[in-house]
């Protein structure tokens, strides 16, 4: 296994950023026969948005595994079914609002095909970390999910075209009825949906702080002068939405826009 392991890692620096996400002879994570699949991201350097005291100005990202798309209802239905300590009327407070799931028809029934493949949104974060663990995976930690998601999309080289996507999507609001995953754009890492479908979990969500403030409470600085203070784009507009987001949520929030996917260490088996 420790052979395949660096047989691939060699694939996953070498392959053009074009091919990352084709189908590659014997890993398992890149089937296109699966609904949850897995390409590899290969590392490099993350500049952080916000630059804080206690952070270095470039941050490492090593080679990650990173699902395709978003945890669909039918998918995470599928978890609940195996652990009804997670089902929506046995959860505990403590570990979800009264939000939660609450566009299922019931514990164990989505109410619908029309979202079966639909991103699961109203989940909190602690579901989201048990689904992934459940999986044998983890949620991606902010550098990772930021640094996939500022792939271009496939076709468009220039990253402002990104940036006009993701401000039209954050102008109009999410439909009742979510599209299913894989609707919106395809990026070079050969993932769907970083944008323009669902916000997503990551897992140290709450871990950026404006001047010092790790509470993930001074939510209203992000949206006057001195929020963009630390920031490394004062222009980037869409990062200033994502992490205003962020620092707003709690791990027990529900919310009918937020879902999430998950990540994998690439030499975890």
């Amino acid at each position: 296994m420790k052979t395949v392991n660096v047989i691939l890692l060699a694939v996953c620096f070498l392959l053009p950023l074009k091919h990352f996400g084709e189908a590659l002879p014997g890993n398992p994570h890149f089937s296109h026969r699966s609904n949850n699949r897995m390409v590899c991201i290969r590392g490099g350097n993350y500049h952080p948005f916000l630059q804080r005291k206690d952070q270095p100005d470039v941050v490492k990202i090593h080679p990650f595994m990173l699902d395709v798309n978003a945890v669909t209802n039918a998918e995470f239905l599928a978890f609940v079914k195996a652990n009804p300590q997670w089902a929506r009327s046995k959860i505990a407070q403590l570990f979800a609002d009264a939000g939660y799931l609450k566009q299922w028809a019931g514990d164990f029934v989505i109410g619908g095909d029309k979202i079966d493949n639909s991103p699961v949104t109203n989940v909190s974060w602690f579901a989201a970390n048990a689904y992934a663990k459940w999986k044998g995976k983890r949620l991606p930690t902010m550098a990772e999910w930021e640094y996939a998601a500022s792939a271009a999309p496939v076709g468009m080289s220039k990253r402002a075209r990104l940036t006009r996507i993701i401000l039209a999507w954050y102008d109009h609001p999410n439909p009742v009825i979510l599209p299913p995953v894989q609707s919106t754009y395809k990026n070079t890492y050969g993932l769907y949906d970083m944008h323009g479908l669902v916000w997503e979990w990551v897992d140290d969500f709450n871990s950026v702080g404006i001047q010092g403030d790790n509470s993930g409470t001074n939510v209203k600085s992000f949206f006057c002068a001195a929020g963009s203070l630390n920031s490394a784009n004062k222009e980037d507009y869409a990062a200033f939405m994502r992490f205003a987001f962020r620092q707003g949520l709690q791990a027990r929030y529900t919310i009918q826009s937020l879902g999430f996917r998950c990540a994998k260490d690439f030499f975890r088996n």
